[in-house]
């Protein structure tokens, strides 16, 4: 039988598409350049400003802490809301519970008021002797605060996240590493965490990007020395919002671009092996299909796959 000569489908309309929006986005350049409102050279003059980049090294530093003790909580709380132990299991609830039902402008207004709702930090024996005792102002400063105000809001995000991570990796798995006398919390760390972080590291990821934004609300605390505080003060200061505004909004996008690539390679190392599975039976039915778009005999116009 006679071979079918496959033509690809055109699309038209997908050029028409394309067309459209790079002519949108030289309209966008070419206002944005012209337009003297927005002051390029303010921008130009303040992107590389010494308080700037000290807002943007504050700002880094806030959202790295925040998270860490975000992620170590969060592991915590997966493990717990995993446990057999109805205890762990109503404590991991209740946190999520209430750090989730909250807004986090309020939880930073609360750990901002610390000092004042508790001017001590006592260690003691409930109801006896006091045996130890901090002046909270000099304890929970406002970076203190910020930070962990931060990450115990994340937290109970990323408990859901890693939650979902460990229960994606399926129960056999659980049941035979103990049913070779593996320790539960030993099967946790060595097995099922490091295959869970396939699911895990894209939600993450999201939320660390989301964190870098977070932290422009730390002025309840009230913390002023991040990126947007700093930036609004200069624009207070040269009764210029506008490029001020820009120059925030560039260095933000800059440290989420970084963070993206670095999401990207980190996806990649711990889907080395899924990945390669997923991929498998495309190959597989890609190479079917060829084998039979091949003639292999003229006379009687077979192919490897049949007639």
């Amino acid at each position: 039988m006679d071979l079918i000569d496959a033509v690809p489908v055109r699309h038209p309309w997908r050029w028409v598409g394309a067309a459209f929006i790079l002519l949108a986005l030289i309209l966008a350049i070419q206002s944005m350049t012209t337009n003297e409102k927005f002051y390029w050279g303010t921008f130009r003059a303040y992107v590389l400003d010494v308080l700037v980049i000290q807002g943007v090294g504050w700002t880094l530093i806030l959202t790295v802490t925040s998270m860490v003790i975000a992620i170590v909580l969060a592991i915590l709380l997966a493990f717990m809301r995993q446990s057999d132990n109805p205890l762990f299991r109503y404590v991991s609830w209740v946190w999520v519970w209430f750090f989730r039902g909250t807004p986090v402008y309020t939880q930073l207004l609360f750990w901002g008021s610390i000092g004042a709702l508790y001017p001590k930090i006592i260690v003691g024996v409930p109801f006896g002797p006091e045996l130890f005792s901090w002046d909270t102002a000099t304890v929970i400063n406002a970076t203190v605060a910020a930070i962990v105000g931060l990450g115990l809001n994340e937290s109970a995000y990323l408990a859901e996240i890693f939650r979902a991570g460990l229960k994606s990796v399926d129960n056999g798995q659980m049941e035979a590493a103990e049913a070779l006398g593996m320790r539960r919390s030993k099967v946790m760390w060595r097995i099922i965490l490091p295959q869970a972080m396939r699911v895990i590291i894209p939600p993450t990821g999201n939320e660390t990007i989301g964190m870098l934004k977070t932290t422009s609300l730390v002025l309840a605390v009230p913390f002023t020395l991040d990126l947007t505080f700093v930036t609004n003060a200069l624009a207070s200061r040269t009764f210029l919002p506008i490029p001020l505004l820009m120059v925030a909004a560039f260095w933000y996008l800059v440290i989420t671009s970084v963070l993206m690539v670095g999401q990207y390679y980190i996806e990649k190392h711990f889907g080395k092996g899924v990945d390669n599975v997923m991929k498998a039976p495309v190959k597989a039915t890609a190479a079917v299909a060829a084998a039979h778009a091949k003639p292999i005999d003229g006379a009687d116009e077979t192919t490897e796959g049949g007639k």
